[in-house]
């Protein structure tokens, strides 16, 4: 009876080989994003960073999050350089809103069959993300997982860590009626309603110079700018949900916020995705950011100050609304 031949974990769809490869590819990208408090490089089965000597009352803030079915059409382009940069903003942007400084960045890149090249292109954009975001990328982890998923595609996962001073947390308590609120321009519509966006593009394509996978933007560096010199009450990252579904996690009770829609320009990527998916005005609000990425909420008398600061640190500045008392019964945010 002929023996068996033997059964390598190549055989089985995992090389190994490829995934040293990759290691040793994205180290350079990497090893631009440290940070001083960045004890170990990657490789090691963990990452060691220090808390930044400038704190008193150091409080760690996370934040998770991918980048959802916009990688559907990452594939279907076959652009895998800015995705990266997507998976960095979405948890950075989040932990930025309670005042966090971007420490450090995890990824995990998850796929059934590893290209390399492709990979590298992932995570080249993740540690453009980091640079961004004044973070370092310390570690992750790469899967390969035959079966798991089609052939040429992959998953992507991110974890973000911050750190501020316990007595300068920003969690919105000190919010009155008076107060204004300030929008930040969206480079897009960021990591957020891209099934609906998938649909419609099923449809028709989008016009001359409308890119779909325009990455989010990070506000990371202007925000910890802002926050050196203007007092901020609150700041809300405007992902699923809109302006309607995330501007109300950040107000204390009784108090509401009046958005006023005619204060921004909407780009031109919402007003086609509204007119050829004839989506109605309220589910666009819902769905995405309609051009405001960052609301952030200061007192009257520094709104003048905060907007200069923004600007010159490259932020688009919209004045898009202010709060107001609340009765009970009241919606939390009302869209005029």
């Amino acid at each position: 009876m002929a023996s068996k031949k033997p059964i390598t974990y190549r055989d089985a769809g995992v090389d190994i080989d490829a995934g040293d490869a990759l290691v040793e590819a994205i180290k350079p990208f990497a090893k631009k994003t440290l940070r001083p408090e960045v004890l170990a490089g990657i490789g090691g089965f963990g990452a060691l960073a220090e808390i930044p000597k400038k704190y008193r009352e150091p409080v760690l803030v996370s934040g998770t999050d991918g980048v959802g079915t916009k990688l559907k059409l990452a594939f279907q382009l076959a652009r895998h350089d800015t995705v990266g940069i997507d998976l960095v903003a979405m948890s950075v942007n989040d932990i930025l809103t309670q005042g966090a400084e971007p420490l450090f960045f995890l990824d995990y890149f998850a796929c059934g069959k590893l290209d390399v090249a492709v990979a590298t292109e992932v995570v080249r954009g993740v540690a453009r993300g980091c640079e961004l975001a004044g973070c370092a990328l310390i570690g992750g982890e790469t899967a390969e997982m035959p079966g798991m998923y089609a052939e040429g595609e992959y998953d992507l996962a991110g974890f973000a860590v911050g750190v501020v001073e316990k007595s300068s947390i920003i969690d919105g308590r000190d919010i009155v009626p008076g107060d204004v609120i300030l929008g930040l321009a969206a480079s897009g519509p960021h990591s957020n309603g891209y099934s609906l966006i998938r649909k419609i593009l099923g449809r028709t394509k989008p016009p001359r110079g409308v890119d779909l996978l325009e990455p989010t933007r990070i506000y990371a560096k202007s925000i910890l700018k802002l926050l050196e010199s203007v007092p901020v009450k609150g700041l809300a990252h405007i992902t699923g949900g809109g302006l309607i579904g995330n501007v109300p996690r950040v107000l204390p009770e009784k108090t509401r916020a009046v958005i006023e829609k005619a204060s921004w320009s909407r780009p031109a990527v919402f007003e086609w995705l509204q007119r050829e998916g004839r989506v109605a005005e309220t589910e666009m609000l819902r769905v995405f950011n309609c051009g405001v990425g960052m609301a952030v909420v200061v007192a009257a008398q520094s709104a003048d100050a905060a907007e200069r600061a923004l600007t010159a640190s490259g932020e688009t500045v919209f004045r898009i609304g202010r709060i107001e008392s609340r009765k009970a019964g009241d919606p939390e945010i009302v869209l005029v």
